[in-house]
């Protein structure tokens, strides 16, 4: 797949797509009715999904909580599995947020990257104030050039997919509801990064990655499918994961720790892609290490039960 993160300067084979427009957080199944249709709507040109780096919530209250399901390389894993062929991943800046919605569709679309198909969902705005409608978009397709197919809000057991249902899911630990309305599990992915080995200590070595600036799911112990998506030890193992503060052991700042079952190497420097699959308990305070460990040891049976049926 290729990303492209510019609209002005543009090469001819990067024009002509057929995109699918959106911020895609998650890529939900909501999101990949609106791929499909893109996919469909012209058989014969690249497939494409034009998304904002930063989100434009973010751009615009960069001190609101974390809210995104996943960081934007992430997205761009999930979308390449989906055969989507060109990321046009713009930045999204004063000057891109000032455009009005009829310069947005002319400077960017028509003009920029030369789009043949568009596809946006019903709830889509866009443009300076997000005064832009999915049917000035299809007046301005007439008008430009360029097709236009609003896709209808997807429901699913009498709710409406979306990411605020995801994100409330994962909150009340819930990640198979969530994995049902994302159609594949919530994965946290990023770097393996040092810790202060704790897990080594009492025999359940972890893998340590940060959770910063994304939605946290609610804290505790889950079973989890580990994808190591790089290093000599690339591959797919089990495992649990506890997602939180560590209270046993006073820390502050929120990460993920993850026990990969049946392994034995050095994952500091990869990447990991962990999703949940069950919630086990919540995080706990324990009078000693010994009962710390014998919590563990059922924590990782009870895992290992859940994932051979999973």
């Amino acid at each position: 797949m290729q990303i492209i993160r510019d609209f002005q300067f543009i090469e001819p084979e990067d024009r002509g797509a057929s995109v699918a427009i959106g911020n895609f957080d998650g890529v939900h199944l909501g999101h990949q009715s609106v791929i499909d249709l893109a996919r469909n709507a012209a058989p014969d040109a690249p497939l494409g999904v034009m998304t904002f780096e930063p989100h434009p919530r973010e751009y615009f209250a960069p001190d609101a909580p974390p809210f995104r399901l996943m960081r934007g390389n992430a997205r761009a894993h999930r979308l390449e599995k989906l055969g989507v062929k060109k990321l046009y991943e713009l930045p999204f800046n004063a000057a891109l947020a000032g455009l009005t919605p009829e310069a947005f569709a002319r400077n960017v679309i028509s003009d920029g990257l030369g789009l043949s198909h568009v596809v946006v969902g019903a709830d889509f705005c866009f443009g300076k104030g997000r005064s832009g409608t999915p049917q000035d978009l299809l007046r301005f397709g007439d008008e430009m050039g360029f097709g236009v197919t609003i896709a209808p809000l997807m429901e699913r057991s009498e709710n409406v997919v979306s990411s605020t249902a995801i994100r409330t899911a994962l909150s009340e630990g819930r990640p198979r509801d969530a994995a049902t309305m994302l159609g594949h599990w919530h994965r946290i992915e990023g770097e393996v990064v040092g810790g202060e080995q704790r897990g080594r200590e009492l025999g359940f070595p972890t893998a340590n990655m940060s959770i910063e600036g994304l939605h946290p799911p609610k804290f505790g112990v889950y079973a989890v499918l580990v994808d190591v998506l790089d290093g000599p030890h690339q591959g797919s193992y089990h495992g649990a994961a506890s997602v939180g503060t560590r209270p046993m052991f006073h820390g502050e700042v929120p990460n993920i720790e993850t026990f990969l079952f049946d392994f034995s190497g050095d994952l500091y420097g990869t990447t990991l892609s962990v999703g949940l699959v069950d919630y086990l308990r919540p995080e706990l305070t324990f009078d000693s290490l010994d009962e710390l460990i014998t919590q563990m040891d059922a924590d990782c049976a009870r895992a290992r039960e859940i994932l051979a049926n999973s």
